[in-house]
């Protein structure tokens, strides 16, 4: 109590010095209180953006393992790599089905495509006349594959990339459409296919295996293809333009009905962690999947994203690491003096009994209580800047967030979606498949400031307290009382 009631004492005769100290203490309070804010908040949103994308495996064709060892001017390696190449197996749904069984896989979805010939409407392709250049002939172009179109079924919207990567963007659909897609004979055609063959929504086209068999599906929306580069050399259509979206049921009830079509299954599984991959891929080679494919994450695609906030969360903690350093100084410099300026006061005290232990305590003590007086009002301070100075600093980031999931909504049909469907507000969590960061601007304080900001101020403060202290610590205990008496005398 004798310390205390002494260093207040001390702290109400000296108001200027510890004024200046308190400012100088205050002004740092309040920086590193932005600072750890800003610092938090940037965590919080790397955080937010790796969480966002799923952490995504494909089966991919190892080209180089399959290639290792072959020599193009030996009959014999051409001769092996081409029996290799025939020999490679495909996988299956039910093998897909298998290798999703695992405890490190927490999801999966796939397409399924088939190759299939139109019936009642007719492939999007040019006629060529004598007047085209460049070796157009007479007739049609040559067919690339022996299908008129491509079938690709979708297991759901998660595993819909074109739409959620903006390569395709619905420009029509029917009310109920996201209600049905994913069951029955439902299809989605490029706007070229729709105008070449006068089709629109509702309209039911017929297709039909190498076979004969025939198969009915019902129009419920239309896209385009975007981006630059997606026309076919000596087409006027887009490559998607014979491409037809459907689901995967709608496939699958092809390819049972008739086992000699060709189907091509590309699966995608989300797994708990990147690190497990290597055991994952084991263990697919364990339950049969052919050596010659292997698996790829999209890893570097979920962490591209969040450089720049790693760069502000960079920027914030050298900032606050030099803020410390020259608070520190300055405060250790001070008290210096301070103590310089009190030695006849330390002479006298030490004379008339008052151990150095409780000198010194004195001393902390007063700056003690001008540092936590100094502290909460820096923070408070730190408190209402700290939202507008790191919401400034991250703008860039929350919008094109925000922005990237709207144009996501617009890919899947925008406003002529229902409740309900990606796209629409205050349904984020639908847009996340494909790794789409959800991220929004905090709204309240307590977002950026809070508790733990608050301790890790705290921390700070009495470190800068023990850093200033030593000063008078040392002193004091040096000092002798007859020497400083005789000093003043």
């Amino acid at each position: 109590m004798f310390i205390l009631k002494n260093a207040w004492i001390s702290i109400k005769r000296n108001k200027g010095r510890n004024i200046l100290i308190g400012i100088i203490i205050l002004i740092i309070a309040c920086a590193c209180t932005i600072t750890l804010a800003i610092k938090n908040t940037a965590v919080d949103l790397i955080d937010s953006y790796k969480n966002a994308y799923d952490k995504e495996v494909t089966i991919s064709f190892d080209r180089a393992n399959m290639m290792k060892d072959f020599d193009p001017s030996q009959e014999e390696d051409r001769e092996n790599a081409k029996e290799k190449f025939d020999n490679i197996t495909s996988y299956t749904i039910s093998d897909v089905e298998s290798f999703a069984d695992s405890e490190y896989i927490e999801s999966y979805y796939y397409t399924y495509s088939v190759g299939l010939n139109g019936n009642n409407i007719e492939k999007a392709e040019i006629e060529s006349n004598n007047d085209m250049p460049n070796g157009f002939g007479h007739g049609k172009e040559p067919n690339m594959s022996s299908t008129d179109f491509t079938l690709t079924g979708y297991s759901s919207l998660d595993a819909m990339s074109e739409f959620i990567n903006g390569t395709y963007t619905i420009s029509e659909i029917t009310d109920n459409a996201w209600e049905i897609a994913f069951d029955g004979n439902y299809i989605f055609i490029n706007q070229e296919l729709a105008d070449y063959n006068d089709l629109s929504l509702n309209d039911k086209i017929k297709l039909e295996d190498e076979d004969g068999n025939t198969y009915e599906f019902e129009i419920i929306g239309i896209f385009n293809e975007n981006g630059e580069g997606n026309v076919e050399p000596m087409s006027m259509f887009s490559n998607s333009a014979n491409t037809i979206v459907t689901n995967t049921n709608a496939v699958t009830s092809i390819t049972s009905s008739n086992e000699e079509i060709n189907a091509t299954i590309n699966p995608t599984f989300i797994i708990d962690s990147y690190d497990n991959v290597e055991k994952l891929q084991a263990e697919f080679y364990e339950k049969g999947l052919d050596e010659n494919f292997a698996l790829q994450t999209n890893e570097e695609e979920a962490t591209s994203g969040v450089s720049s906030i790693e760069n502000i969360n960079s920027f914030a903690t050298t900032f606050l690491v030099i803020t410390l350093i020259i608070g520190g100084i300055v405060l250790f410099v001070i008290n210096m003096i301070n103590i310089r300026e009190r030695k006849y006061e330390i002479g006298v005290l030490r004379t008339i009994g008052i151990s150095k232990f409780k000198l010194t305590m004195q001393f902390v003590s007063e700056l003690v209580i001008v540092s936590v007086v100094a502290l909460i009002l820096g923070a408070g301070i730190g408190a209402v800047s700290s939202k507008g100075v790191s919401n400034s600093l991250l703008a860039n980031e929350i919008n094109s967030s925000n922005e990237r999931t709207e144009e996501i909504g617009k890919n899947f049909g925008g406003e002529n979606m229902n409740g309900g469907m990606p796209g629409r507000g205050g349904n984020r969590d639908e847009m996340r498949g494909k790794g789409m960061p959800v991220v929004q601007a905090y709204d309240s304080i307590d977002a950026v400031v809070d508790i733990k900001v608050l301790l890790e101020l705290l921390g700070i403060g009495l470190s800068l307290v023990l850093v200033s202290s030593i000063a008078s610590m040392v002193s004091i205990q040096r000092f002798s009382p007859l020497t400083i008496l005789k000093e003043r005398s």
